[in-house]
């Protein structure tokens, strides 16, 4: 199965340089998941990358930061106002990131193509592509 997350353009590009090894969030996902694929945010608003998954760690908000905020890639304010209300939250270790040459635009491909808030299984939201 594989996931398409839709990431801020500025911290693809910590991503990108290895300044942001985890990528944080309030749910994860519910089925085995082999390929992340990045949808980059407005104004980019295209696929642009996958990201290769070394683990998720499941944890409190506090925990996550403590041990990972120097790889966080997002400063503390941030992180702890994406994580208020919520008593677990994930971090999912960036192994690698692999850049797509040419950026693939999901509305050429599906025309009601809605970018996900978090993540979306490829195959609900993007049926016919082979990414």
């Amino acid at each position: 199965m594989n996931v398409l997350l839709s990431i801020k353009p500025k911290y693809i590009n910590k991503i990108k340089k290895g300044s942001k090894l985890y990528e944080f969030r309030r749910t994860i996902f519910k089925q085995e998941v082999n390929e992340i694929y990045v949808y980059a945010t407005s104004p980019i608003k295209k696929i642009v990358g996958k990201i290769i998954i070394e683990d998720i760690i499941q944890d409190v908000p506090e925990q996550l930061w403590k041990l990972y905020y120097r790889k966080a890639g997002i400063c503390k304010k941030d992180f702890f106002a994406y994580f208020e209300g919520t008593d677990i939250g994930y971090a999912i270790k960036i192994k690698e990131f692999k850049s797509f040459k040419e950026p693939i635009d999901p509305y050429k491909i599906n025309s009601k193509f809605v970018a996900p808030q978090s993540y979306a299984y490829t195959s609900n939201i993007l049926p016919n592509i082979t990414l």
